[in-house]
């Protein structure tokens, strides 16, 4: 059945298995962020819904009605906006996250962490925040 679906997709079959992998790896990393504080959950996650959408909609389906995935996934797509919340608990997330690795990383790269989540904290709060 799901061969079917997929072959009334416009793109070749070699870019839906790029598309469907890129997913998983990204998908794979956002679940890996849930307890990493370094690593942002959502934006990965987000990503990996734009990747199934393009690799499959069997795995899109799965992402969209996932009790933990669907509702990032379904509000994203509504309203293009980002809870307060959210930007909130993410920024503290990584701000904790790059003082502990300023402490645990050797000095030379201790400075790493930070400038990659001040790049993904500028991204976030560049976004829309969604009104409650």
């Amino acid at each position: 059945m799901p061969v079917a679906e997929n072959l009334a997709s416009p793109l070749p079959t070699w870019q839906r298995v790029l598309w469907l992998l890129a997913g998983i790896a990204c998908l794979v990393l956002g679940f890996v962020g849930i307890f990493v504080p370094l690593l942002p959950t959502t934006p990965f996650v987000l990503l990996a819904a734009f990747c199934f959408s393009r690799g499959s909609s069997r795995c899109e389906r799965w992402m969209l009605n996932h009790k933990l995935f669907g509702p990032m996934v379904r509000d994203w797509r509504a309203t293009r906006a980002v809870p307060l919340r959210a930007k909130q608990l993410a920024t503290v997330m990584m701000a904790i996250g790059s003082v502990t690795a300023a402490f645990k990383l050797p000095l030379l790269w201790a400075w790493l962490p930070a400038a990659c989540c001040a790049c993904v904290a500028w991204w976030l709060w560049s976004l829309p925040t969604r009104k409650p």
